[in-house]
């Protein structure tokens, strides 16, 4: 099968499903912390530490993944990542200990959702997609796991209604296995295709990876992803308890992440079309500007259900819109070749933040009884990310992708 035989939009979409299933099934989780503590009495600071590690691990995972994925091709390592965080999360419901939950949440789910992550799917798809529309596709891929934020919450949290949350856990996990024969039909060719392709010099990747550590620019967007990372996770695990804090249904979290999602979609797709021959780190410093000011208002606003449905549409437009420009600037500054490495190495950062977004979270609560020094810290964040990349160093064209 040629490129000719494939639409732009129908293998954005498709890796786009990819993203949303990978990602609704894992944001899914946070909906189970209050259940699996009332079950399991493990303790929230605990299970904090579980979906924190989790965060973790998804970062370490990514630039292992995109190694992997360059040197061996996508599709193994894609099809591997879609049924660990399927089996993953059906197996949830038998964690019992706060070992048994960082196993199956940490070590299995996430590094296989890294393995179906943006970086790698745009690697996956990008010989399909020609370079004028490259940006187009990135929001759409990244719009894709906006998507599936905002379909799969609802539908777990009706689960959870429904049957349980232990049945809801599991058909979660049967929703996720949708994933693989998609990334079969994107991946199919790749072996032809690569091997097509001039063979990449001993020891390249190497080459590009400490080329790229040494680089400020690329130091700088890493340190300002890390911010996005505290933000995201900070929100997805403990908006629930936020919501339950101020003793309103459960339901509230549960749309307010969906609206979340909703919105992204929305800015995933604008993003990607407004950074067309524009500077893409003003654009980052924009977004995470924007962040600061949306979390102030909502941080002094009266927390009424209207409150954190408005919340949802406004931080959601703002939230995954720093994938596409920061993909864009990896591959500005090294072009294709590695872009799932080095876009993974990025991403490491950003769960770093995550990491510490979803674990602090929970100590604050415990030691606290509130979240406002989180609150507090995401906008101190959100201002750093947005000064940190303006001295980037930013290329008027795209990096040449090497032979």
């Amino acid at each position: 099968m040629t490129s000719q035989t494939r639409s732009v939009l129908a293998v954005a979409l498709a890796a786009g499903a990819v993203f949303a299933l990978g990602l609704g099934v894992r944001q899914s989780q946070a909906l189970f912390i209050g259940p699996i503590n009332s079950a399991t009495g493990i303790g929230y600071a605990a299970i904090s530490l579980a979906f924190a590690v989790g965060q973790l691990m998804w970062g370490i995972a990514m630039p292992i993944a995109g190694g992997l994925a360059d040197r061996w091709g996508p599709r193994p390592v894609m099809v591997g990542g879609a049924l660990l965080v399927a089996a993953a999360t059906a197996a949830t419901p038998l964690a019992h200990s706060t070992w048994a939950l960082i196993v199956l949440v940490g070590l299995l789910a996430a590094p296989g959702a890294a393995a179906i992550g943006p970086g790698i799917l745009m690697s996956a798809v990008a010989r399909w997609i020609p370079e004028t529309k490259r940006n187009m596709a990135t929001g759409i891929v990244n719009a894709g796991g906006s998507f599936g934020q905002f379909t799969v919450i609802p539908l777990a949290q009706l689960f959870i209604g429904v049957a349980g949350w232990q049945p809801a856990l599991m058909i979660l996990g049967g929703v996720g296995l949708l994933a693989v024969p998609l990334v079969l039909w994107i991946t199919q060719g790749h072996a032809e295709h690569a091997a097509a392709q001039p063979a990449a010099p001993a020891g390249s990747l190497k080459k590009a990876v400490s080329s790229a550590v040494r680089d400020p620019s690329y130091l700088l967007l890493t340190a300002g992803f890390f911010t996005c990372g505290f933000h995201v996770a900070f929100i997805a695990t403990h908006l629930p308890g936020v919501v339950a804090s101020c003793e309103l249904p459960p339901a509230v979290s549960a749309w307010s992440l969906a609206l979340i999602g909703l919105f992204n979609i929305y800015g995933s797709l604008w993003v990607g079309r407004f950074i067309n021959g524009r500077r893409m780190k003003l654009v980052l410093s924009g977004v995470y500007f924007a962040r600061a000011l949306i979390i102030l208002v909502f941080f002094f606003s009266p927390k009424t259900i209207p409150t954190f449905l408005l919340f949802g549409c406004a931080i959601g437009f703002t939230y995954l819109s720093t994938v596409p420009p920061t993909v864009g600037l990896v591959i500005k500054f090294y072009g294709l070749r590695y872009m799932a490495t080095l876009f993974g190495i990025v991403m490491l950062s950003h769960q770093i933040g995550g990491f510490l977004g979803a674990w602090l979270g929970g100590k604050a609560f415990e030691a606290s009884g509130n979240y406002d020094w989180m609150w507090w810290a995401d906008i101190a964040l959100c201002l750093f990310a947005a000064a940190v990349h303006l001295p980037i160093r930013e290329a008027k064209v795209l990096a040449p992708a090497p032979a």
